[in-house]
């Protein structure tokens, strides 16, 4: 594989430092970490898992910082966090079988409706709300589900996870940030056990963005537990617009 200059690696430190602060508050720094990886040149594939790599690092320490503020203590979390990383291996086992076409349409119109939702909604998310779902079936039906779209194709998938758990649980943003950031931890590492053996990973990018992505992910974390829900709504809002209008762009391009 193609090596690196040291100027891409200052680069790639960068993009994902700005990737892990924008993943712990609200999700979407893969808007900055992947096409970055894939300005280096290197080919699709390892861009994909060289990004699951860096960023199953910077996740991993926003959720052992929600988890010291209480934050990973919803019932059935983590039925939810197992069936994601199960599921999430069969996506991605799945992707060179299946045809992401669909997706590639569909997904930005989802998006789209997600960020409607949410805007319309004023106090979206601010509060905790009813719980209109009980949480194990939750776990057992948006673990499967969502953990397999994770591994399968990906982006969105902890915008999904936010609005399922306020809409559904009856969470705050607080809490929801919690929830999906380990959930989404765990189809990270379902998908990227799969990645690792085919050699999809370039370890000198990873080693680079890592770095920036345990400064970037412990900021973002601190900002969520000190600021709350008030913090989460606006970031989560910008970046699932910003979401939508790529997908678009890729997608009618």
């Amino acid at each position: 594989m193609n090596g690196i200059s040291p100027l891409a690696h200052g680069l790639l430190f960068l993009a994902g430092f700005a990737g892990g602060f924008i993943d712990a508050i609200a999700g979407g720094g893969g808007l900055v970490t992947l096409p970055t990886l894939l300005a280096t040149g290197m080919p699709p594939q390892v861009a994909l898992g060289t990004n699951k790599l860096q960023s199953s690092c910077g996740t991993a320490i926003a959720v052992w910082r929600y988890s010291q503020a209480g934050l990973t203590k919803a019932p059935g979390l983590w039925l939810a966090v197992v069936l994601a990383f199960l599921a999430s291996m069969a996506g991605a086992q799945a992707v060179s079988v299946l045809d992401k076409d669909l997706l590639k349409q569909l997904i930005p119109w989802l998006l789209a409706a997600v960020a409607i939702y949410t805007a319309l909604n004023r106090r979206f998310g601010i509060e905790a709300g009813k719980q209109k779902m009980p949480a194990v079936l939750f776990a057992i039906v948006f673990g499967i589900v969502i953990g397999f779209y994770d591994g399968f194709f990906g982006p969105g998938t902890g915008s999904f996870w936010t609005l399922a758990t306020v809409a559904l649980l009856g969470l705050d943003l607080r809490g929801a940030t919690g929830y999906t950031k380990a959930a989404n931890l765990a189809s990270n590492l379902g998908s990227l056990a799969i990645f690792l053996p085919y050699g999809s990973v370039h370890y000198s990018a990873a080693g680079a963005m890592i770095g920036g992505q345990l400064l970037g992910a412990r900021l973002g974390a601190g900002l969520v537990v000190k600021k709350g829900s008030k913090l989460i709504r606006p970031v989560f809002l910008a970046v699932v617009f910003a979401m939508t209008a790529k997908l678009l762009w890729d997608a009618l391009a």
